[in-house]
């Protein structure tokens, strides 16, 4: 359980790292992102952003397993 609570914690540092990166690709503001702002408030819910990062992550670690 050690270990993958610190391969979680290294995948966020370099995740965050690379962040600026990731935002210049276009990933975060695909289409299917829900975003609403209006006077005071704003609201974003990346849903096709996360859709494409949980089948990239589903596709490495099904790779990995084998």
């Amino acid at each position: 359980m050690a270990k993958w609570l610190i391969t979680i914690g290294v995948l966020c540092v370099v995740l965050g790292l690379f962040w600026p990166l990731l935002a210049k690709l276009g990933l975060g503001r695909l289409p299917g992102d829900i975003a609403v702002k209006k006077e005071g408030f704003s609201f974003y819910f990346p849903v096709a952003t996360s859709i494409v990062v949980s089948i990239v992550l589903s596709l490495l670690l099904w790779i990995f397993r084998r």
